[in-house]
């Protein structure tokens, strides 16, 4: 059987007819944060025969910190993602805290979840506006041209301005007080490097009022002008039926980003919650010997794994859309508002994979109102930050979640206080199972007989951007 490989770079349309195997490779992946392909196998007919989403690196920090003292990881592990560092910084000091058995005063807890979920508003505000908006602004079949962040600016300038204003703010709110807003080295072992002055607060409280103003606008204008406009085409584009994982406050099942349990829902709404010690327990690992990603699956559902559309084993999702689908609750009153619109109209748990957007701006304007429940806190500025701590032998494992989902680091040291074993599990691992079933689901429905389309093309990336991997 003869094969040809087309590749397909962002600048190219492409209309085939299909006498043979064709693969079609969308490569770079536009508009993700990182780089990725996509591999669209056609049979005889011109019809998908296959798809694969492929990540072309190994990372490899598991392996190379082991041996490394447990108290320098927490900055090394923070340059595997320069755009959400702050999650990947918490939930690694969170771990060496377990290892060294050290207690983080309050005020210290207090100030780590503060940067964390600041940051995660700045990571929603680029996500939504910067990557996924042009093609619900400008169109899935615009020019390329004009599909980007800049075709944004030119069709609504007065946004644009106050996108960029309103994360510019964000960031350099976040490098004032911490220091560094890209690979921070404030949160510490024991707690928090530094205390937060009354000046500060009133400072930060201030802006952050100004940041809940504007996503309050952000998910008005996209109901109004986006959401509204979704076709059915549109919001089934991708969709597929799975689980869902994301982290509850154990009093009331109510959403947090920063600290609580696992809930491990299944794909018809019953769930299961469990300890971040759990994990392992609950979550299996799966390899395929075409991906240097490995793939998380639900072990407790007695399933294996498979990403078979019609009959998915073991499959869950996290990010977004996950975590709204798990909580029973938002324990702030905008963003309870809008679940409670969101749940009426798509109910629980929602599965349409366009909703991540929608989803993901709910949890912009939870993550304004607890940054302002924090900052209104007068005690944040108590000076008791951080417990001295002893490098001993243990384990631990600090979990977060992720504007990608839910982060999971888990270390093992030796009596010197240095790291012999490393687990890791980053939010977008959990969907590399969910994304290439997407990527089919999408694929099947834009994809005919030969006929390929940069727009149908953009609609299989579209599938991946949704989950801003």
């Amino acid at each position: 059987m003869s094969q040809t490989v087309i590749a397909v770079g962002a600048e190219q349309t492409m209309t085939h007819g299909a006498p043979h195997r064709q693969v079609i490779n969308i490569q770079p992946i536009t508009r993700i944060e990182g780089h990725a392909r996509i591999a669209i196998t056609l049979d005889e007919q011109g019809n998908v025969a296959d798809t694969r989403f492929n990540i072309m690196s190994l990372r490899g920090f598991e392996k190379f910190i082991e041996g490394k003292p447990a108290e320098e990881v927490p900055k090394i592990v923070n340059r595997i993602c320069g755009i959400c560092p702050w999650m990947h910084h918490t939930a690694s000091n969170k771990a060496v805290d377990g290892c060294f058995n050290a207690q983080v005063p309050p005020t210290g807890v207090k100030l780590r979840e503060l940067m964390q979920v600041m940051a995660q508003i700045n990571d929603k505000i680029l996500h939504f506006f910067f990557l996924a908006a042009p093609d619900f602004v400008l169109g899935a079949g615009a020019d390329y041209k004009v599909r980007n962040v800049l075709g944004i600016v030119q069709a609504a300038p007065e946004l644009a301005t106050q996108v960029v204003k309103m994360r510019q703010m964000g960031q350099m709110m976040i490098e004032k007080f911490a220091g560094k807003v890209i690979h921070p080295i404030v949160v510490v072992p024991g707690g928090f490097a530094k205390p937060m002055r009354e000046d500060e607060r009133q400072e930060m409280l201030a802006k952050s009022r100004e940041q809940l103003e504007f996503a309050r606008f952000c998910i008005d204008f996209a109901k109004k002008n986006i959401f509204a406009n979704l076709d059915e085409a549109t919001l089934k584009l991708g969709e597929i039926r799975t689980g869902f994982l994301g982290t509850v406050k154990p009093q009331d099942g109510s959403l947090t980003l920063f600290d609580g349990v696992l809930r491990l829902m299944k794909p018809d709404g019953s769930y299961q919650d469990f300890s971040y010690e759990q994990y392992v327990d609950f979550l299996g690992e799966h390899i395929e010997d075409w991906s240097y990603c490995k793939f998380p699956y639900a072990r407790t559902w007695n399933e294996g794994f498979s990403m078979d559309l019609k009959q998915p084993k073991g499959i869950y999702r996290v990010n977004t859309l996950a975590r709204l689908n798990v909580c029973d609750k938002i324990n702030t009153p905008y963003a309870q508002a809008e679940l409670e619109e969101f749940r009426a109209k798509f109910g629980r748990p929602a599965q349409s994979t366009m909703l991540y957007h929608w989803a993901r701006l709910i949890e912009l304007v939870y993550a304004c109102e607890r940054v302002i429940e924090l900052l209104e806190d007068e005690t944040i500025t108590d000076h008791h930050v951080r417990n001295e701590v002893t490098p001993q032998a243990g384990r631990g494992i600090g979990c977060v979640e992720a504007p990608r989902g839910t982060l999971i680091h888990d270390y093992s040291t030796d009596d010197n206080g240095c790291i012999s074993r490393a687990n890791l599990i980053v939010g977008t691992t959990h969907n590399v199972a969910p994304m290439n079933m997407s990527i089919r689901a999408a694929a099947d429905a834009v994809i005919s007989k030969g006929v390929i389309t940069e727009e149908a093309l953009n609609k299989v990336e579209m599938a991946v951007r949704a989950y801003d991997p």
